[in-house]
């Protein structure tokens, strides 16, 4: 971590995080299939389309505040960040003062692209109570609790300076050296992980899960169409029914942190 990273202190509630989100992002081809597999995994259901050209859905849980969406996208998908703040215009100076970039204004959001080029947006909505933990048919508990932003080499430093002085939250280093970890508060329900990729490839994202058990977790999704792609120190790196990438991580799914 580089001495010269700056944490910006907080200027009063104007721009406060008040929820964070994650959308799994689709291509339209694909989009309703992969609906399918992450409301059957996430124990959810889905809203009514919304948005402009209907591009967005929200999947929503039995007990909590939605914190999982859907976009329909035109490109190879992924997923982004979405952290709702209680003023939008002032979050979004803030986030061109640190180098990022406006790509479009739909007076309620701001979607920005990060000095590294990952894809997030300010919002205007809010949350309060995180969804809890849901169980597989053999009762096994997990979450979608977490969004892995994966930077090239050449833009890591310079990304986690970006999203510790935009959020002003502490950069906590990983018992990994590739990884970062922003101390998230405990009551919004999306970890935010960095990880230092080993080529200068493109700027993604994509979302995790803390499982009970990753095995049995694995299994599960994988009679659902979902394949194994690797494996980490203690993490399963997996496709979904349609090709897009997300990790088992063996967190527990009640306080998103590794077992002692």
């Amino acid at each position: 971590m580089p001495q010269s990273i700056k944490i910006w202190p907080h200027r009063g509630r104007d721009l406060m995080i008040r929820w964070n989100r994650i959308y799994i992002d689709r291509p339209a081809d694909v989009f309703e299939a992969a609906m399918a597999f992450w409301t059957a995994v996430t124990g959810t259901r889905l809203s009514e389309p919304h948005g402009e050209q209907g591009e967005f859905i929200t999947l929503l849980p039995p007990h909590g505040d939605p914190c999982l969406h859907g976009q329909r996208v035109g490109g190879p998908g992924g997923a982004h960040l979405d952290l709702d703040v209680d003023d939008l215009a002032a979050a979004r100076r803030r986030a061109l003062d640190l180098g990022a970039v406006v790509l479009a204004d739909r007076g309620h959001f701001s979607a920005l692209r990060s000095p590294a080029g990952t894809a997030f947006c300010l919002t205007t909505g809010d949350g309060e109570h995180a969804p809890p933990p849901v169980p597989a048919p053999d009762g096994t508990l997990g979450r979608v609790d977490q969004v892995c932003l994966d930077i090239g080499a050449a833009g890591y430093d310079r990304e986690v300076e970006f999203w510790a002085a935009l959020t002003d939250w502490e950069v906590r280093p990983s018992a990994r050296p590739e990884f970062d970890r922003l101390g998230v508060p405990d009551q919004l329900p999306i970890r935010i992980l960095l990880q230092r990729k080993d080529t200068d490839e493109p700027a993604a994202a994509h979302p995790d899960a803390a499982c009970a058990d990753i095995e049995a977790t694995a299994a599960w999704h994988e009679s659902l169409g979902a394949r194994r792609i690797s494996r980490g120190a203690h993490w399963l790196v997996m496709h979904d029914p349609t090709g897009g990438v997300y990790c088992l991580t063996g967190r527990d799914p009640h306080t998103g942190r590794m077992p002692s």
